[in-house]
């Protein structure tokens, strides 16, 4: 169990890096409405720059908790804890603009990979 758990965490943690860090000025399927990054994303939600730069921060401190809890146990449940909290944010705001089920798919798997880092 302890080899899901280190894998489940580089996983999640490597996804949310690679959003936030290689991705966020590129179009991708998952977008909120018709955003073509990451910043217009957060606008078409209704969410302010400020926002945009707290949510980017906290899960980049989540990710480098992931990575950090593969040697200490209490950093990957604080990484999970707070990733299940901004996930199931993100998958209200898909919801808040109505978007297709789809859009809120990588949301929905970080969440229950997220919720398994938390509770196992």
């Amino acid at each position: 169990m302890d080899t899901i758990l280190i894998i489940l965490q580089i996983i999640a943690a490597l996804g949310i890096l690679n959003v936030w860090l290689l991705r966020a000025s590129k179009v991708t399927p998952y977008r909120g409405r018709d955003a073509t990054n990451l910043k217009e994303e957060f606008f078409a939600y209704g969410l302010n720059n400020f926002t945009f730069y707290v949510v980017g921060f906290l899960k980049l401190s989540a990710a480098l908790a992931l990575l950090f809890g593969i040697a200490f146990p209490s950093a990957r449940i604080l990484g999970a804890g707070l990733l299940v909290v901004l996930m199931g944010g993100a998958i209200l705001m898909h919801l808040k603009v109505k978007d297709a089920a789809i859009k809120s798919l990588p949301a929905a798997v970080m969440l229950a990979m997220s919720i398994v880092l938390l509770v196992a």
